[in-house]
């Protein structure tokens, strides 16, 4: 099990995100102070210790003449792994006299002195080799890589060596206390060579690229480096977006290999066992037989953990940075609307490089509705217009936009239709805004559809003009009880003028091709408040839809699309338990429907399963009781995958699967 969280991380706890920023602030070293210890360090007379050659000064003029024994015998003593302190510091003293000499020809030399074990020793030899390291990059530069891949390699636990007979088992050193103390000096010598070579940033950013842990490194591993990249995006600020770009990055290659359902399955199979990921510590339990009564309570940092093991990684990293976007926004406890402003520029601009082309990514897009909820303080008050709208205004020039490719388009029409339905935090005025702009523009092109030679379904030619549809419909369904509340008559008023009537009823024929669950939903809730009746075209797509017969090992498979847009919802519930805290209080979970509400499905799709009931399509099926909307608004877990067919006969409430 992984051990404690680091002092100086930026968790989700409050203590730590308070102060964050702060403590890295604070811990930075001055290049004045480093001058003092400098003239101290000269002052003081040599500690007396025992060694073989000639001064550094001398042994380096040697080797430049062919002499190379001492040089030989200089490396020796500095590899020595028993080396002891005060030899390290009378060697670092003779090094930077002598730091003229170390040119390129010493770079063996100086590859050993990087590998020198400097940072779990007394404090005196760490400020020693902070000095050198200032003066090693300042006299030559050529050896600024070096020095910054060495640090960089600290942003790690180290690795202890372990084997068992001729077998490597060796891992991190999870449990190292001296850790938070040790990243704290790694960013302290970045900050000195820095002071020295103004360029330091710009070599820097490649190195940490490369360094970057395997994804399927331990979570430990993972969140240690994370940590300290964030910490250097913070005095390093022309780096906060490479560094933020390479976080979500790899955040998205975890995201994409652990689908929603996967995850789902795992923490269910873990509840039905009884058993978390740490099960096979209790493979060997002599006591299995006894009354288990009186176990202790499960410990609450393992009851935080995820069964999946990629999900648990994901969840450590994502919280890491929901809690950095807060620590940077955040100054006293109020929002910095220009710190905010800044990194809400980073963010959509990675949004837009990585998200937005990525297809049904489950959880990452959640650092998007995070920083959204922020809203700007002028004036001492916090308005109602914040990023919330932006946001949706970027979002929404991407869908319009013709130039946009229509992959594009169709992913800014779902994240439009579930960032609407989902967010708490949108004003219903803003919600009613949007709406306008989307069926204003799906009538337009309705408009210019009319009189050309393509006004047909197909998903390949309208494609953007169904996601905007469904973005329509889902929020609709979300936000209908709001949008009727208050004066139902101006309500309806307001609804009326949309004309629903005209887009369903259009050639292009949205009813088709948006998701059977949407669609259900919809056609019931129109139905009732008489907008718009849906169930004569529901019917007539239902009998047009044709099976596919697809051949696989263990024979033919019948099946039918019923996702022709292959449609996710990007914001569907969070169930990553640790960033779950930063996104359930501003979330919208779908409110359970009330037994008056659900008579409203019986009748028409009662019908639909009469006449279709001798449709080879659907066999297979299966009855599920659903106890939310969520169950029924499922992402697909791939690709190919469809989320449930609603259907409501009799009493109880099914569901059907129709794979795609």
């Amino acid at each position: 099990m992984a051990a404690p969280l680091l002092h100086t991380r930026l968790p989700g706890n409050a203590a730590a995100s308070a102060s964050a920023v702060k403590t890295l602030r604070a811990s930075r070293t001055g290049l004045s102070d480093m001058l003092a210890l400098e003239n101290d360090f000269f002052n003081s007379p040599p500690r007396k210790t025992v060694r073989f050659g000639g001064t550094v000064t001398e042994v380096l003029l040697k080797y430049k003449k062919g002499d190379t024994n001492d040089f030989e015998l200089l490396k020796n003593q500095l590899s020595d792994p028993d080396i002891k302190d005060d030899q390290i510091i009378n060697w670092l003293l003779e090094f930077r006299s002598s730091i003229m000499y170390l040119t390129k020809d010493f770079e063996q030399l100086i590859s050993i002195l990087l590998r020198l074990q400097w940072l779990n020793r007394s404090q005196t030899v760490v400020e020693e080799y902070l000095a050198f390291l200032g003066n090693l990059v300042s006299a030559q530069t050529v050896f600024l890589r070096p020095c910054l891949t060495m640090i960089a390699s600290h942003f790690v636990p180290p690795r202890v060596v372990i084997k068992e007979g001729d077998i490597d088992v060796s891992d991190s050193d999870d449990e190292d206390d001296n850790l938070p103390a040790n990243f704290d000096t790694c960013h302290r010598a970045l900050q000195i060579i820095a002071r020295y070579v103004p360029s330091t940033p710009w070599f820097l950013m490649p190195i940490l690229v490369e360094k970057f842990p395997f994804v399927r490194k331990s979570e430990r591993i993972l969140e240690c480096y994370v940590h300290n990249l964030l910490r250097i995006s913070v005095y390093f600020p022309t780096l906060r977006h490479e560094i933020l770009e390479l976080v979500i990055e790899k955040l998205l290659k975890l995201d994409v290999n652990a689908s929603r359902q996967d995850i789902e399955d795992a923490e269910e199979a873990a509840a039905q066992t009884g058993s978390g990921r740490d099960a096979p510590e209790g493979l060997f339990n002599m006591d299995e037989d006894e009354e288990t009564e009186h176990e202790p309570k499960a410990d609450p940092e393992r009851l935080e953990q995820m069964a999946h093991p990629v999900a648990e990684r994901l969840d450590i990293l994502l919280a890491l940075l929901l809690s950095y976007i807060k620590d940077v926004c955040y100054v006293d406890g109020k929002i910095d609307n220009n710190k905010t402003k800044d990194l809400y520029r980073d963010l959509i601009t990675i949004f837009d490089k990585l998200l937005l082309p990525t297809h049904a990514s489950c959880h990452v897009q959640f650092f998007m509705f995070y920083l959204c909820s922020f809203k700007l303080l002028i004036l001492g008050q916090y308005w109602s217009w914040g990023f919330a709208e932006a946001f949706l205004e970027h979002l929404w020039k991407k869908l319009q936009d013709p130039n946009n490719p229509a992959i594009i388009r169709q992913a800014a029409g779902n994240y439009i239709g579930s960032f609407l339905a989902r967010a708490k935090f949108i004003p219903l005025i803003t919600v009613k805004s949007c709406l306008d702009l989307l069926v204003n523009w799906l009538h337009i092109y309705l408009n210019n559809q009319d009189s050309g030679t393509k006004a047909f379904c197909d998903v390949a030619l309208h494609g953007p003009f169904y996601s905007a549809c469904q973005a329509v419909f889902y929020t609709f369904v979300f936000k209908h009880k709001q949008l009727l509340s208050g004066n139902l008559k101006e309500g309806l008023r307001y609804l009326q003028s949309l004309n629903f009537e005209r887009i369903v009823m259009s050639q292009l024929n949205p009813l088709k091709i948006c998701l059977p669950s949407v669609v259900n939903f919809f056609a019931a809730i129109t139905s009732k408040y008489q907008l718009v009746f849906c169930y004569t075209i529901i019917e007539k797509n239902n009998r047009q839809m044709l099976p596919v017969i697809r051949s696989t090992a263990g024979g033919d498979l019948v099946q039918t699309c019923t996702n022709p847009l292959d449609t996710f919802f990007p914001f569907d519930p969070c169930v990553l338990k640790r960033s779950k805290k930063f996104i359930d209080p501003i979330y919208q979970i779908w409110e359970d429907m009330s037994a008056e509400e659900l008579q409203e499905f019986k009748k028409p799709i009662k019908q639909e399963l009469v006449e279709d009931e001798d449709d080879d399509f659907l066999k297979g099926e299966v009855g599920i009781t659903p106890t939310s909307f969520d169950t029924h608004f499922q992402s697909p877990s791939s690709s190919v995958g469809s989320p449930p067919v609603l259907y409501l006969p009799d009493q109880s409430p099914l569901i059907v699967r129709i794979c795609d």
